[in-house]
C-alpha cells in the first residue's frame, strides 16, 4: 500500500498516461484522414481543400503539443514555450523566405 501512495505522489512527474496517448493518437489519425479523404475524392474546390488542409494541420499541431510533447505539464513551462516560439519563428522564416525566392525567381530571356 505504501508503494501505491508514493507512486501517486510522484504522478505529476510522469509525462502522460496511456489514456492521453491513445486519445492523442486517435485525434492524430482522424486529423490525418480528413484532409486525405477531401483531397483524394476531390470533394471541394482548390480554396476549400487548402483551407481544410491548413485547419486540420493547425489542429494536428495543437494535438501533438498537448498530447505528445506535454507542453503544459511542467510547473514552469516558460522554457518550453520560448523554445516553441523560437522554432515557429525559424520555420516561418524558412517557409516565407522559400516562397519569396520561388515567386521572384524569374529568368530573363
Amino acid at each position: 500500500m505504501a508503494e501505491h501512495n508514493s507512486h501517486e505522489s510522484h504522478g505529476h512527474e510522469q509525462h502522460g498516461s496511456l489514456k492521453s496517448y491513445v486519445i492523442g493518437f486517435i485525434l492524430s489519425v482522424v486529423l490525418t484522414i480528413i484532409p486525405l479523404v477531401v483531397v483524394l475524392n476531390d470533394m471541394m474546390g482548390r480554396t476549400g481543400t487548402v483551407a481544410v488542409v491548413l485547419v486540420t494541420a493547425a489542429f494536428q499541431f495543437v494535438v501533438q503539443l498537448f498530447f505528445f510533447m506535454h507542453i503544459r505539464e511542467t510547473e514552469k513551462p516558460r522554457w518550453n514555450v520560448m523554445a516553441l516560439i523560437f522554432g515557429l519563428l525559424m520555420m516561418l522564416t524558412i517557409v516565407i523566405g522559400s516562397i519569396w525566392i520561388m515567386l521572384n525567381n524569374t529568368v530573363a530571356h
